[in-house]
């Protein structure tokens, strides 16, 4: 069916303003995917969303992987995130601007010597001299 508007840009504007969160970060996924990328790059893909929408999207983004073949680099503080889409991660330093560690999510919370970098994953304070990790980013293959 094809449906003919007077006004096809008004009828847009309301359209995405009625789109709720996840569905307006799915929809981001889909039109990222239309170019058929091999690498696709997440910024907090999961900002703004309940818990539970978030783990629909971390599935979704699981499925995208695996069906579309594609490397998806994700930065993220979300740790349920990182432990469940990432393969593997490097953490920046906010102070230095450098990677401070690197593994999988899980090694690096159980196995990492790196005091910020545990407080991170464990959700603890930062030690009183770092300024803490900007982010993780994630590599899922």
């Amino acid at each position: 069916m094809i449906i003919f508007l007077n006004s096809t840009e008004q009828f847009l504007d309301g359209f995405w303003a009625a789109l709720s969160g996840g569905m307006t970060k799915r929809a981001g996924l889909a039109r990222a995917l239309a170019l058929d990328p091999a690498i696709l790059f997440l910024d907090e893909p999961s900002s703004g969303l309940d818990p539970m929408t978030a783990r629909r999207l971390d599935d979704l983004i699981l499925d995208l992987r695996e069906g579309f073949q594609v490397t998806i680099v994700l930065v993220s503080h979300d740790l349920p995130s990182l432990f469940g889409v990432c393969d593997d991660g490097v953490f920046l330093d906010g102070e230095t601007h450098t990677a401070i560690a690197h593994g999988a999510p899980k090694a690096l919370r159980d196995d990492c010597q790196n005091p910020t970098v545990r407080a991170f994953m464990h959700r603890e304070r930062a030690p009183a001299d770092a300024a803490g990790p900007t982010a993780e980013a994630g590599i899922s293959k």
